[in-house]
């Protein structure tokens, strides 16, 4: 009887399942509030790894991070890369190798400093190794019990590699700039301190790769904590990077502390564990403490790891050791490191620890590479550099300016990449799109729909409603996209927003709105959260994606086979960003508000996006968009088009594009949106 009864039950549950609405089972999934607004990330989450069922789910993956790590670093498109014209003096001669004083530029007048040590009466080529360093008082200097920077190097060089110890940014040589460089205005431009330490670090590799000696296809790096973080960070980007060890560092509860590990856009939807996967197939040494924030990889992280490696059938290439230490980059560790750089770099041995050799620390003045020693001439202050990156940013922007199709091909690999990923949104398919079951009334003429959209498992909450006419004319639709609509109904917004729908709707469009309101400080995010934006996207990024939610939705349903969208206000600069990542709008009318866009300043105000501006804003959306008609109204005299207008000629379509200072009468906007679809 228990069993028929049992058996019952699930029938009578599964046929009440089945017999409920799509609709109604979807707003199951969508939450009550948005949790974009209640819920951030923050470096000391504790972070899971997913799940990643075959190779090529991984490597597409992998191949997205690669892309978000650079374009967060500033660093795509690649900035130019010249001939490495490196400054090497001051040779020491420790009997079984040498170390020397090196600096050289990697932008034009910001330097790399560091020490050169190499081993004595080599043949052939050898293997070379970087040595970061972390956040020690001395840096690659430091010689403690539980760090010595010039012990690791030397002990390298004794083994037969060249060794190359640089300093990070702020730190013994590298002074020009400090390590709290960059800020907010930077950050509109792809600059970061982590940024300058990465290019720092590709720089790092070429300086390697021009010494003769040097054999491309064995080099290694390996640091620790923030040099850890270094370590990852460039063997996720640079595949010539053949061997890493990241000493105490990759963490599922524990980021990275410093400005130098914390880029805007760099852990949105990630964390170091994927990072460090990144390495695969690689190989890969893991060595941690038990008295740190990796007193849990051999159990969490390394695991995870050890998975992808699984997956690409590398897993002899990935391994672990903990020490019982404190935070370091002890002996045992640096013994740990030897023996896996020389299994895999040398070809020899087990990857059993390697004895170190006492000795070959010098003295501070024998290191330092501008002791007694003057500074370069033209050596650039952080202003100055700040100037530099950005104006080097302007010329790859103006340069890649499409005229044909296939620099249209290559503009948007290059700028279109950069833009996608600097506001961290997406085109949602229609399957990823969750709308609650509509509330219907009945208005003149028409039938309004108020629902929510969301994405799966992204909690956001989309207020919108809908506008059906009685008799639609053909297979158009608005989206029109506000500032002014009241949360959660949607049933009163502003007059001016309900004349514009109705004008629409009597002229046959079915017409959805989509609240976007401005922001307001219960919106902000909490003061407490160091580096947000690392880790979350911002306010106005997130308004942007809810217009693309929207749009996917409305381009889903019925026989909607038209779509234009209509940007009041201040949403009239969300839409005309979000017109870049959609893949076809009929027509668009924006009103600008007369945003000066030539300024910082209008951004850092309005829209303090991270990388924006380096990825090109408004002119790359519009440049990697079809060229359909766009109206940009309300400029003030302010808004620059130029660019705009210059892609529209180049492919023919000037025709198409109207932009003017004064804002557009509903009437004038309504006849300009009964124009032929895509004339």
């Amino acid at each position: 009887m228990r069993f028929v009864d049992s058996l019952r039950l699930r029938i009578i549950v599964t046929f009440i399942f089945l017999l409920a609405s799509p609709a109604a089972r979807a707003q199951q999934n969508i939450p009550e509030t948005d949790r974009r607004l209640a819920e951030f990330r923050h470096l000391n989450l504790t972070y899971h790894f997913p799940v990643y069922r075959t190779k090529e789910e991984w490597l597409r993956r992998a191949d997205h991070l690669r892309r978000q790590i650079l374009v967060s670093a500033g660093l795509w498109p690649m900035p130019p890369r010249g001939a490495i014209e490196a400054h090497i003096f001051g040779k020491l001669d420790r009997g079984d190798y040498t170390v020397e004083k090196v600096y050289f530029e990697s932008y034009p007048g910001f330097y790399v400093t560091g020490n050169l040590y190499r081993p004595k009466n080599s043949a052939g080529k050898v293997p070379a190794v970087l040595c970061t360093h972390g956040h020690w008082k001395y840096g690659r200097l430091e010689n403690t019990p539980l760090n010595s920077g010039p012990a690791r190097a030397a002990n390298f060089a004794r083994q037969g590699y060249v060794a190359f110890a640089y300093d990070m940014v702020g730190y013994n040589d590298s002074i020009a700039i400090s390590h709290r460089y960059g800020g907010e205005r930077e950050a509109l431009w792809g600059i970061s301190l982590l940024g300058l330490q990465l290019w720092n670090s590709l720089r790092a590799v070429d300086f390697l790769l021009s010494l003769p000696e040097v054999d491309p296809d064995r080099i290694g790096c390996t640091g620790e904590s923030g040099g850890g973080t270094q370590t990852f960070l460039l063997a996720a980007v640079d595949d010539r990077i053949k061997v890493a060890a990241p000493v105490n560092m990759i963490s599922a509860h524990m980021q990275g502390g410093d400005l130098c590990e914390n880029a805007p856009n760099l852990r949105i939807d990630t964390y170091n564990v994927e990072f460090g996967a990144m390495m695969a197939p690689r190989p890969l040494l893991m060595v941690s403490a038990t008295g740190d924030w990796t007193k849990n990889t051999l159990q969490v992280e390394y695991p995870d790891i050890r998975g992808i490696y699984r997956l690409l059938g590398a897993e002899e290439k990935v391994h672990a050791v903990q020490m019982d230490a404190p935070h370091n980059y002890n002996q045992a560790s640096r013994e740990a490191v030897y023996g896996w750089f020389k299994r895999w770099l040398l070809g020899e041995g087990d990857g059993s620890p390697v004895k170190e050799k006492e000795g070959g620390v010098d003295a501070l003045p024998e290191l330092l590479v501008f002791a007694g020693r003057q500074r370069p001439a033209g050596e650039l202050d952080e202003k100055q550099l700040t100037a530099e990156l950005i104006g080097m940013a302007e010329r790859q922007l103006a340069e890649a300016q499409p005229r044909d199709a296939a620099g249209l091909e290559r503009f948007r690999a290059q700028f279109g990449v950069a833009f996608k990923y600097s506001l961290m949104a997406d085109y949602p398919l229609p399957q990823d799109i969750i709308a609650s079951d509509p509330r219907r009334e009945k208005s003149a003429g028409s039938i309004v729909e108020h629902l929510f959209l969301s994405r799966r498992g992204r909690g956001d909450r989309v207020p919108v409603a809908i506008w059906t006419p009685a008799k639609r004319v053909g297979t158009k639709a608005v989206l029109v996209a506000t500032p002014h609509s009241d949360l959660p109904a949607l049933n009163r917004t502003s007059p001016h927003t309900l004349k514009l729908i109705d004008d629409l709707v009597r002229a046959g469009h079915k017409v959805m709105a989509v609240a976007l309101p401005p922001k307001t400080d219960a919106a902000k995010p909490p003061g407490d959260i160091k580096f947000f934006t690392t880790y979350n996207r911002t306010y106005e990024a997130d308004r942007v994606q809810d217009i693309l939610t929207a749009l996917a939705y409305l381009c889903s349903r019925d026989e909607t086979a038209h779509v234009s969208v209509v940007g009041l206000e201040q949403a009239g600069l969300w839409a005309l960003l979000a017109r870049g990542l959609a893949p076809q709008i009929d027509r668009m009318a924006v009103d600008v508000q007369g945003f000066d866009n030539g300024r910082d300043e209008s951004f850092l105000a309005q829209l303090p996006i991270p990388g924006i501006r380096r990825a090109g804003d408004f002119s790359t959306a519009v440049t990697i968009a079809p060229l359909t008609p766009l109206l940009i109204h309300n400029t003030g005299g302010r808004f620059r088009a130029d660019r705009i207008a210059e892609v529209y000629r180049s492919f023919g379509a000037g025709a198409k594009l109207r932009v003017q200072s004064l804002p557009v009468e509903d009437r004038e906007l309504v006849e300009w949106l009964n124009g032929t679809p895509g004339d």
